[in-house]
């Protein structure tokens, strides 16, 4: 789930990445054409992207949690939108899990470039 104030960011991410695949397809030099501050295009740092994104998923996760806890206490909870909330959360989990584990894999790759 995206809200509305990074919205705007991601579209505009999104649209700077179409445009630079465009680019690509055509033969332009990207490296030629005017690069985008990641702190302009984000509204933040690296670490406020990464904190926004674990605010998401733990956001998923607390909705998927407070769903499953809301079916079982017998309210009027349809149980493919428990289901729904469990899935997108479990996705989001791993998506996490994975990013990590390659953030993992490059931080030790660079450390152990000789000098």
């Amino acid at each position: 789930m995206v809200s509305p104030v990074n919205a705007g960011n991601v579209e505009s991410l999104l649209s700077q990445i179409r445009q630079y695949q465009a680019q690509a397809a055509q033969g332009v030099d990207i490296s030629s054409t005017q690069r985008v501050d990641s702190q302009s295009a984000t509204g933040g740092g690296f670490a406020d992207a990464v904190k926004g994104a674990l605010n998401e998923v733990n956001s998923a996760q607390m909705l998927s949690k407070a769903s499953r806890t809301a079916y079982e206490r017998g309210e009027d909870m349809p149980l493919t939108d428990v289901v729904m909330n469990m899935q997108k959360s479990s996705l989001a989990f791993e998506a996490t899990l994975q990013i990590r584990n390659k953030v993992l894999k490059a931080y030790e790759d660079i450390m152990n470039m000789p000098v």
